[in-house]
């Protein structure tokens, strides 16, 4: 497996791959790799000749009293996770590298960046879709993996790609839980033992609301306001957001009229930010 750290490198190898009619696929990360990104690279690799994993931990992201300094990195593992789960390349740039002295080009999808995790972190969804957007055009991928417990994401990119026309089949992978229901992430090792059993609560709350679904119940507020109940019990440091979505507008709704619908939530115990959602089928 290689590793490439430069631009013209990886666009010169990406170029080699296309042009012996290889098809080509991308899963971007922000690196310290776990399961969940496994899962997404044999997704590439079933969907592709050739699998590019990214890892840059995209300062553009963050904001100025986010954890980009703190935010955990191990790139000898992200190699190790990478290269099992069947990945060719790992393409890791420097910041300087992908926004040089002078750089002031950004993207921004209108609207939908502005809810949800766009309205509690502003200029966050900016960040990502830049970022995104130069790593499509930097690897030249035919297909690009993401994950569904980053749902507005993958929905704010899959708009981009539409909406700027580029080539490029947008594929979303499962989440990935941990035996005792917590969605798999880089930021779980900040839990306190006491918070990682408590966070616990977030899958017993898309579960509950799930239920409720099936029951018959369509408002919105109701199921609002009962998963809020549940997971205050857990005593969180705040929760940021639960909201019930349509998933083919991302626009919060006030009833359920049709499936699938979205429960998504943001949950924070001590100083650790946690989101999460389910996609309720119809029973």
């Amino acid at each position: 497996m290689l590793l490439l750290t430069s631009i013209p490198e990886m666009q010169d190898y990406s170029e080699t791959q296309r042009k012996h009619g290889k098809r080509v696929a991308v899963v971007p990360t922000m690196g310290f790799l776990h399961q969940g990104h496994a899962s997404l690279i044999t997704i590439g690799r079933q969907q592709a000749d050739t699998v590019i994993t990214t890892v840059f931990v995209n300062p553009a992201q963050f904001g100025p009293a986010e954890d980009f300094e703190q935010y955990p990195r191990d790139l000898d593992r992200d190699m190790a996770v990478a290269r099992q789960a069947g990945s060719d390349v790992v393409f890791h740039p420097e910041p300087a590298e992908m926004y040089p002295p002078q750089y002031e080009s950004y993207v921004t999808v209108e609207h939908v960046s502005d809810t949800l995790e766009g309205a509690v972190r502003p200029g966050h969804f900016r960040g990502v879709a830049t970022v995104v957007l130069k790593l499509l055009h930097i690897t030249r991928p035919d297909v690009a993996v993401f994950g569904q417990k980053d749902a507005q994401q993958a929905f704010i990119l899959k708009k981009m790609v539409r909406d700027l026309n580029l080539r490029i089949e947008m594929v979303v992978g499962p989440i990935i839980r941990e035996e005792d229901g917590l969605a798999m992430s880089s930021r779980n090792v900040y839990l306190t033992p006491d918070e990682r059993i408590r966070a616990r609560v977030l899958f017993r709350a898309l579960r509950h609301a799930e239920d409720r679904l099936r029951q018959g119940i369509r408002a919105a507020e109701t199921i609002r306001s009962e998963l809020t109940e549940m997971i205050h019990r857990e005593h969180p440091s705040g929760i940021d957001y639960v909201a019930v979505v349509d998933p083919e507008t991302f626009r919060e709704v006030p009833s359920v009229e049709r499936f699938p619908i979205l429960v998504a939530l943001a949950v924070r115990f001590g100083k650790t930010r946690l989101i999460d959602n389910v996609m309720a089928e119809q029973s």
